[in-house]
């Protein structure tokens, strides 16, 4: 049939590949254990392609209604972005006017910035346990490490999505309250709110309150590095302070107190007098 062939597996049973020819361009659309399947997802694939074909928002209903069967949606917004913007991605995604939607199903889309376009063609988003993330040299990396977001961040908390939308990645829409290990922030309704450093022993434990996120930050250094210098044996990834010049650094990590609870981990340390 017309866009089917066939391949023979290590099992040495038949597979049929279905596959279009677009614009000069060869299109592999998807394998099945039944010609006829791989006949339908060739025909569903040309209706798209077609004179007066459905238009890509009109795709969405096609397929809650069931009427396309086999042809992937994925591959079905990948020839429609061909179509109507003249540029082929094998990720499902499809270019707007100053951005562009990543599609990871028919309701689940997720809005990106063109200067991302390159990043998102050729890395595949992937969900698992609720969590997106991309393979990039080897490594899992969180969807939101791009954007300056911690693992295990919480939304509302660390970082918002300004227009509440928790899918649209574009960089103005995405505010950081802690880029920061071992700080979070803790909104006072009685006063200025502060920042809380902690650190992870046998346990989280709270190494104090200050009134910058830097300050929470240098905190928690300093915690790891008391822990780590009296025979802790614990990696701590500490917290790089960008554009602080080291001397600056250095006078706050001297002054800056941190919990007496710090030093009662570390034996025959004698913490410095409270004040």
């Amino acid at each position: 049939m017309p866009g089917v062939y066939i391949t023979t597996k290590k099992d040495g049973s038949a597979s049929y590949r279905s596959s279009i020819t677009y614009k000069s361009k060869h299109i592999s659309l998807a394998s099945f254990s039944v010609e006829a399947e791989a006949e339908r997802c060739y025909h569903e694939a040309s209706l798209l392609i077609e004179d007066n074909p459905p238009s890509f928002d009109q795709l969405v209903g096609i397929y809650e209604k069931n009427v396309f069967k086999s042809l992937p949606f994925s591959k079905a917004v990948s020839i429609c972005n061909f179509r109507d913007n003249g540029i082929y991605f094998s990720n499902p995604i499809y270019l707007r006017k100053k951005f562009f939607d990543y599609y990871l199903g028919i309701h689940e889309i997720l809005k990106f910035d063109i200067d991302d376009l390159f990043y998102y063609s050729s890395h595949r988003i992937q969900k698992r346990g609720g969590h997106l993330f991309v393979e990039d040299y080897g490594m899992q990396l969180t969807l939101g490490s791009r954007y300056g977001i911690r693992p295990y961040s919480v939304e509302g908390r660390d970082y918002v999505h300004i227009n509440g939308d928790s899918r649209d990645y574009r960089y103005n829409n995405i505010e950081v309250y802690n880029q920061y290990a071992g700080v979070r922030l803790e909104p006072d309704r009685s006063g200025p709110n502060k920042y809380k450093a902690y650190i992870h022993v046998s346990g989280y434990y709270t190494i104090g309150y200050y009134s910058t996120v830097v300050e929470a930050a240098i905190a928690y250094n300093k915690a790891a590095k008391i822990l780590n210098s009296r025979g802790l044996e614990k990696k701590y990834t500490l917290n790089y302070i960008e554009g602080m010049k080291s001397g600056t650094y250095k006078v706050l990590f001297d002054t800056i107190k941190v919990s007496q609870t710090i030093y009662s981990f570390v034996p025959n340390m004698v913490p410095p007098p409270a004040t």
